[in-house]
């Protein structure tokens, strides 16, 4: 079958080799999982992330990709049967015994492993998964359209929960790509009167924005109108978490919607100080990795509204391009490879 696979890790460019075209066996699924013919797979951050060896190191060789929709081709479990359209997300299993699993917290088990990093991912034709890790897909959407939901958007909803914003409070957003604009949606749908100020660096992502319904654009830098109650910034930069903490109320949240951040400017974490920016109870919280309950929840909730995010797509051979645009901030939505 057709596969990108990641071979190595370093700066990545295009004709790097670290992503390359191969072709692989189908994998055989064991007792308890199932072979999914891949449809769809999002393009995500992360897969840079493990490339440019900000997350822990990936098994190599790895087929990346954590966004996947695809039918099942073969079962041997109970949940699915052959046909069944189904998604995988960056939780690709845990252990199930631990503090951390028994308490819904499976997101920080210690035997967390991730789908596309520590297990074959998405880019490529055919892909095995444990049927216990695996959702029905809604039927209002299309693969390119679910895709994105199973990280982007179901991170999001992560952050938003933990966000704790209250329906009338206002919402900052610093990033607007494919989990930023999806917080919006939701937003919109879940607490209606409250406002949404988003940040953006680029004049795309901004008019976006606008276009969706933000009731305010401006860059990391500026300083939004009212302060905010809550924010979450879903940016691989150490910046906006600076410049955010000075556009927040007395005891309000910043969430940090990544998984690293790309490499530290010691100058701009030299000017986050404690009477401007954490003084009056304000708080900083991250969010690791995703949870059953917060994808299984999300699509539930996104199918309802329904979430409909805006894509741009590519095939598979392509996710060099796809990666770069993501690498140069060339974004609008998200980033979907289109498979099967």
């Amino acid at each position: 079958m057709r596969a990108m696979v990641i071979t190595g890790t370093g700066q990545f460019k295009k004709g790097s080799g670290l992503l390359k075209k191969t072709d692989i066996a189908v994998p055989e699924p064991d007792e308890g999982e199932i072979l999914i013919r891949v449809s769809a797979c999002g393009v995500c951050h992360t897969e840079l992330d493990e490339i440019e060896g900000r997350t822990p190191p990936p098994r190599l060789p790895v087929t990346p990709g954590h966004q996947i929709v695809g039918v099942v081709a073969e079962a041997r479990g109970t949940r699915f049967k052959p046909g069944d359209r189904v998604g995988i997300a960056w939780i690709y299993s845990a252990c199930g015994r631990c503090g951390f699993c028994l308490s819904g917290r499976e997101n920080l088990c210690a035997d967390f492993r991730a789908t596309g990093r520590d297990a074959d991912g998405g880019y490529a034709e055919y892909m095995k998964a444990p049927e216990e890790f695996a959702y029905p897909v809604p039927a209002v959407f299309t693969a390119a359209e679910a895709a994105p939901l199973l990280c982007a958007g179901a991170v999001g909803f992560r952050s938003l929960r933990l966000a704790r914003l209250e329906n009338g409070g206002n919402l900052g957003l610093t990033g607007f790509g494919a989990s930023g604009h999806l917080v919006l949606k939701t937003t919109q749908h879940l607490f209606p009167l409250s406002r949404v100020f988003v940040f953006a660096r680029s004049a795309g992502e901004r008019r976006l924005a606008e276009e969706m319904g933000a009731c305010w654009t401006g860059k990391a830098e500026e300083y939004s109108p009212e302060l905010l109650d809550c924010m979450i910034d879903t940016t691989p930069a150490w910046t906006p978490v600076v410049e955010a903490m000075k556009n927040l109320k007395p005891g309000g949240r910043l969430v940090i919607n990544a998984i690293r951040k790309e490499e530290i400017d010691k100058v701009t974490l030299l000017s986050l100080n404690y009477p401007d920016h954490l003084w009056m109870e304000k708080e900083i919280k991250t969010v690791a990795n995703v949870t059953r309950k917060d994808v299984q929840d999300f699509l539930n909730v996104a199918s309802d509204i329904p979430v409909k995010p805006v894509t741009k797509t590519y095939a598979l051979e392509d996710a060099e391009t796809a990666l770069m645009e993501l690498k140069e901030r060339k974004i609008r939505g998200a980033k979907v490879l289109l498979i099967g």
